[in-house]
């Protein structure tokens, strides 16, 4: 089961690899399609990698609390990406367990995280003089309220201890290897609840977000295979890397609408109509903008979208042929 104590992220060094388990006859990249053993040895390294992440971010916090909770929460944010990557692999139970520990642990820094990027939005947005008095009179409120340096260091600490704890549990509970088969429907898994999302969101602002936040983990899942496979797969990655970033400036403001809704108390409806009004605008406008960008990404069904991806790998893992040799 998923532990909460601090336990050590140490990965056991790659072994040499037989001959056959090369590229070349110089070597390579190891062979993960179909050596389950390597693929899980990857996958691990990279959930100890991404909690080894989000404890240098919380030993960071003094250097500036803000940029830690941003890498803190990226770094979760990956660990959760690889675990989906695993998650058919294992026990019900665990994978519950691991996944409940990194939300909560990510959960824990959502108001500091808040409280770091709504002044900014804020400053972004063209308002004039008496809505940028309001939103003000709502960041001066909002600050009040934030949780002290002290606090918010505790609960990085914390929370990256406790994501550490996750990486021995996540190795004791998988099996001996990991088969590509479900590493694939990992990541099929993966574009299927964006692609699901990217539709809703036209309707739903909560939706969109949950694109957000697949896409996200869709790009992570890619860029780990491309770093394992090669170009073929990092094209992939590429093209939906290219759809997720419009979607960053639209999430920023839909965090916003809900940071005024908390701290507008006091501003009177006739003062606060206007700045709803003018993040409502722009929230509209780039929302549809970052759909119109995500269409054709998203466009593939998830099986199509996976037999892609399959098909990338093997082309970026297969012996060169005489043809790709630059011989002089």
């Amino acid at each position: 089961m998923a532990t909460t104590t601090t336990q050590s992220t140490h990965v056991n060094a790659m072994p040499p690899f037989a001959e056959h388990d090369k590229l070349g006859p110089l070597g390579g990249k190891p062979q993960v399609m179909n050596n389950d053993s390597e693929l899980r040895r990857a996958l691990v390294a990279e959930f100890a990698n991404a909690a080894e992440a989000a404890r240098e971010a919380s030993a960071s916090v003094e250097r500036g609390p803000a940029d830690a909770v941003h890498s803190y929460r990226k770094a979760l944010r990956r660990a959760r990406a690889v675990l989906a990557l695993v998650s058919r692999a294992l026990p019900k139970s665990e994978r519950r367990a691991v996944r409940r520990a990194l939300r909560e642990a990510r959960r824990a820094l959502g108001a500091a995280r808040d409280h770091a990027v709504a002044p900014e939005t804020l400053a972004g947005l063209p308002l004039d003089p008496i809505v940028r008095e309001t939103a003000g009179a709502i960041v001066r409120t909002a600050t009040d309220a934030m949780a002290p340096a002290a606090e918010i260091k505790q609960l990085l600490a914390e929370g990256a201890a406790r994501t550490a704890a996750q990486v021995e549990a996540l190795e004791a509970a998988l099996p001996a290897g990991v088969p590509w088969s479900v590493v694939a429907k990992g990541v099929r898994s993966t574009y299927d609840d964006a692609r699901r999302a990217r539709r809703a969101a036209k309707r739903s602002k909560r939706s969109f977000h949950t694109w957000r936040r697949r896409s996200k983990e869709l790009g992570y899942q890619l860029e780990l295979l491309a770093n394992l496979a090669g170009p073929h797969v990092n094209e992939l990655h590429r093209e939906i890397e290219g759809a997720t970033d419009p979607q960053g400036p639209a999430v920023d403001l839909i965090m916003l609408r809900d940071f005024v809704d908390t701290y507008s108390q006091g501003v009177s409806p006739d003062s606060l109509d206007p700045l709803v009004d003018a993040i409502d605008a722009q929230l509209d406008e780039l929302a549809s903008a970052a759909r119109k960008a995500g269409k054709t990404a998203f466009a593939k069904k998830p099986r199509r979208f996976a037999r892609r991806l399959t098909k990338a790998m093997r082309r970026d893992f297969a012996p060169p042929t005489p043809a790709d040799d630059n011989v002089a």
